[in-house]
């Protein structure tokens, strides 16, 4: 195991994501129950298949061999498929679009068509991209409600399907734990109001000495930076500005501050490989906040509603999370449902995609452990590879499943 790896697990676990993600005991319960149904199936299938032998002439056992017409629904389909212009959820994509072949359908390639949210949501409404399966919501909601030329939402064309990784986006801000134990600033509003702390980080920030603490965000294409805008309207932090920039940029600089002792705040999430640099309870803390957003749109923008994080905790302890109580840190951000969005119209002919879309999910863990192999320089594309064949009792459950659909 690499260092990486090791770091992530020890975070994983003291997050309890190991848990708290998609393999929960009753979740491994379900698959063995689902991996049995699937092999009584395929014996079901097999002794299909010898009558078919008996009872047709050679081009048709050929047919049956190869899986025929209801083994391949999707034959003779073409799907076009986007991404998100961030890479976290790569394997997640390639996952699901190399299932959706194995379904017959010829699928591009997610990497042709990347795109950040406000793009990615107006594409599939208007037909030009099927389905991606980067949306993170609550916080994509606000997307939904943009209006198109003809008087429609972007929402009334579009349909969330599935669970791929319900409550996995933990999401929050990290703090240069030198810089906090000496200043106390265990928390934003703790950075906003104690003019020492301020003075100190303003030195060092992004664009020194201009008078308030920068923070790096989101870069402009993601949803988070609006939702970093609200957040410091409705907390009132007068004192503090979001950067937003490219956000792998902005990472690397945390991480050499970070490591150096120096001050900074750094807006992050999980599935990811960042906080195996970025390392809570190590060189950086969550911050917690006095106040979560809720839907009261203080900066009175389209969507803003959208931007409650309520009820915005995380079961973190105090070696992560010294603002947290008695276990509870309050982040300020809800953990995110990362969910497939499709066109209705395309999903609705295509009832085995959609069937499998519904069944598809992933460990927020081997995501994220996905994503430092990424990091070290693996091909996401033979890592989704892998991940199929490692969980190819499973995986054949829910191609059956989506087969009969079709």
């Amino acid at each position: 195991m690499t260092k990486k790896r090791t770091a992530f697990t020890a975070v994983a676990v003291s997050l309890g994501l190991v848990l708290a993600a998609c393999g929960s005991d009753d979740d491994s319960d379900s698959a063995d129950d689902e991996t049995e149904e699937t092999t009584a199936d395929a014996g079901d299938d097999d002794d299909a298949d010898a009558d078919a032998d008996d009872d047709d002439d050679a081009d048709a056992g050929d047919d049956a061999d190869a899986g025929g017409d209801m083994a391949m629904p999707g034959e003779g389909v073409s799907v076009t498929m986007a991404k998100a212009d961030w890479v976290t959820e790569d394997p997640n994509a390639y996952v699901a679009h190399n299932l959706l072949e194995e379904l017959g359908y010829d699928v591009s390639d997610p990497a042709d068509l990347e795109l950040g949210p406000a793009n990615a949501y107006i594409a599939m409404a208007q037909g030009d991209a099927d389905f991606w399966i980067n949306s993170w919501y609550p916080g994509h909601n606000s997307w939904l409600a943009n209006e198109l030329p003809d008087g429609s939402t972007v929402g009334d064309h579009l349909t969330v399907v599935g669970e791929m990784m319900m409550a996995g986006g933990l999401q929050g801000y990290l703090i240069t734990k030198d810089f906090a134990d000496e200043y106390g600033v265990y928390s934003l509003d703790d950075l906003n109001d104690n003019p020492d702390a301020l003075a100190a980080y303003d030195a060092q920030d992004p664009t020194p000495n201009n008078g308030v603490a920068d923070i790096y965000g989101c870069q402009e294409s993601y949803t988070c930076d609006d939702i970093i805008q609200s957040q410091i309207a409705f907390s009132g932090w007068e004192n503090i500005a979001q950067v937003v920039a490219g956000y792998d940029a902005m990472v690397a600089e945390a991480v050499t501050k970070a490591n150096a002792g120096e001050p900074m705040v750094i807006y992050t999430w999980t599935p990811s490989a960042y906080i195996t640099q970025l390392i809570p309870g190590e060189n950086v803390y969550w911050l917690t906040v006095d106040e979560v957003i809720d839907d009261s749109n203080p900066l009175g923008v389209e969507g803003g509603e959208g931007h409650n994080q309520l009820p915005g905790t995380a079961t973190i302890g105090e070696e992560q999370c010294p603002g947290s109580v008695d276990g509870t840190c309050q982040l300020g951000w809800i953990a995110a449902d990362i969910q497939a969005t499709t066109n209705t119209e395309w999903l609705e002919a295509n009832p085995a995609a959609q069937s499998l879309l519904e069944q598809f999910q992933m460990n927020v863990v081997e995501v994220s452990l996905m994503n430092v192999d990424m990091a070290d320089g693996a091909d996401v594309t033979e890592l989704a590879a892998q991940w199929i064949e490692d969980n190819r009792d499973v995986v054949d459950g829910w191609l059956e499943t989506a087969r009969a659909a079709g």
